[in-house]
């Protein structure tokens, strides 16, 4: 980490001249000029005018990667290759670390520290990964009959749409790109409209490491027109969409209204947090809950808005996390010493406002928070927000909130746990804190859950898949599975 003050930031902010045209066929390309407008949620003022993508531009982007996957040498050429380009990619990431992770803080307000330390970090090292990767993957040679030679080939499945969200702008981009491109595809990333400024340096980075024309090719605009246009067009072989369950099922629809392209979701969740009585450290388990729930200003999918907590601990643990989130420090995403930052905007702002709202109107208890707070700023900050009493009806027990906002639910025994778990549509993830091995394993497998964390959470590596269950989507991110939604599998039986 740089060792970077306030005001070293607040003069590198100043002269940062992020790129706001779209990436298309390896150079700049301005489109209709149309543009819209980034404000930054740190103090609500315009970042830059950006170039708005309408069919044209998508189209453009399409049939460049079109030709680049049917004409071009990138599928052609062999894995290793690839593996060097993607190699060099990560390179040029940690070069530009310092001003990604800036332009990323501006443009979503997460704190400078988490861009640059957690953010950045996990889009080098996807690309890593997937670049030393690149040449491991193998074909198959079943043993057929004797007069026979069976092959089973995974061949590069064309062109990939990757739709991305907002709160991870450069890890979840990295997510769909690097095995995508690691298995001989091309691609067209539309990054959110609140922060397309990273993906459009991202693009950049990737000419300059060598990837060809048409590889990789970013286009800026909002999902009603740029998005959907996209997940329409006929020339896109695979869609890979992180972002909301209700935005998810719009894709499903497109790809049944055009060719029937692979759509692969990684959406919404409403994860629960156990922490039974037996946890190793209950401390560790209520300061874990706390910083799961506040990291990030709580915009994760994974996010542990539900804490399940049995109820003869259950005041100790709230107390804890109540005392965390009023000494938790909200400030300027610029400033070092910032814990939390702001909101992605006003109109998210808004949305999570409403929810404490309900919240507060069903009978819930607001233990922390429930405001707003650095009105002064401009920006869209809010204090972190604990609720306990929460009933398993509430809006705040079952709608995704994605925001710093907690909801203690308690039970009298693990079977209860469980229940109050699985009593949602979502299926994305889940923690577990005891000290009983069998526990752990049982209640891990009755959890409906994609990824379940004993004893810790938000924790592992590329080495294993992320996604969910239920209406938490379908397919996986990271590890050598994600290369299966991007590679086509081709039965080649040789008669002898």
């Amino acid at each position: 980490m740089p060792a970077l003050t306030h005001d070293d930031l607040l003069r590198r902010a100043e002269k940062l001249r992020p790129p706001v045209q779209h990436h298309i066929d390896g150079a700049d390309e301005p489109g209709s000029g149309a543009a819209f407008t980034v404000v930054s949620p740190r103090d609500g003022q315009v970042l830059a005018e950006v170039a708005d993508a309408h069919g044209a531009e998508v189209d453009l982007a399409v049939a460049a990667a079109r030709r680049a996957f049917d004409s071009g040498p990138w599928p052609r050429l062999a894995p290793a290759e690839r593996g060097r380009v993607l190699l060099r990619v990560a390179e040029l990431l940690e070069e530009q670390r310092e001003t990604l992770a800036l332009t990323v803080s501006l443009e979503m307000g997460k704190p400078f520290t988490d861009a640059y330390g957690i953010e950045l970090r996990a889009a080098i090292n996807t690309f890593r990964w997937y670049g030393q990767l690149a040449d491991k993957v193998t074909d198959e040679s079943p043993h057929a009959a004797p007069d026979a030679l069976a092959l089973v080939t995974r061949e590069p499945t064309g062109v990939v749409g990757a739709v991305v969200p907002w709160n991870f702008p450069l890890t979840l981009a990295s997510w769909k790109i690097a095995p995508a491109l690691a298995a001989g595809c091309t691609v067209v990333l539309k990054p959110s409209e609140n922060s397309p400024l990273s993906a459009l340096t991202l693009g950049r980075i990737a000419t300059e490491a060598g990837l060809p024309p048409g590889v990789l090719n970013v286009v800026a605009g909002d999902g009603p027109t740029a998005g959907r246009a996209l997940g329409l067009h006929p020339d896109v072989d695979v869609l890979a969409f992180t972002g909301s369950t209700s935005v998810g099922r719009h894709f499903l629809r497109y790809a049944a209204d055009s060719n029937l392209k692979r759509v692969w979701l990684e959406l919404g969740g409403k994860s629960p947090n156990i922490i039974l009585p037996d946890a190793p450290d209950l401390e560790k388990a209520a300061a874990t809950a706390a910083w799961g729930i506040f990291f990030n200003q709580g915009e994760m999918c994974t996010a542990p808005s539900r804490l399940l907590v049995h109820s003869s601990v259950a005041e100790r643990v709230t107390e804890a996390i109540v005392a965390r989130a009023r000494d938790l420090r909200v400030g300027d995403p610029l400033d070092p010493a910032t814990e939390m930052g702001a909101l992605v905007g006003e109109g998210h702002l808004e949305r999570v406002l409403d929810h404490i709202g309900a919240g507060v109107g069903q009978g819930a208890r607001l233990r922390a928070g429930g405001a707003r707070t650095l009105t002064g700023t401009g920006g869209s900050y809010l204090h972190p927000t604990v609720f306990d009493q929460v009933d398993p009806g509430m809006r705040l027990a079952r709608e995704e909130i994605f925001g710093p906002v907690l909801s203690v639910l308690t039970f009298d025994d693990v079977e209860e746990a469980v229940r109050l778990a699985n009593a949602t549509e979502y299926g994305l993830a889940a923690g577990l804190w005891t000290s009983d091995l069998s526990t752990a394993h049982r209640v891990s497998r009755a959890l409906k859950a994609g990824t379940v964390w004993v004893n810790c959470y938000e924790e592992g590596d590329l080495t294993v898949p992320f996604g969910g269950m239920k209406q938490s989507g379908n397919g996986r991110d990271k590890s050598a599975h994600a290369l299966e939604k991007y590679t086509e599998l081709k039965t080649t039986w040789i008669q002898l």
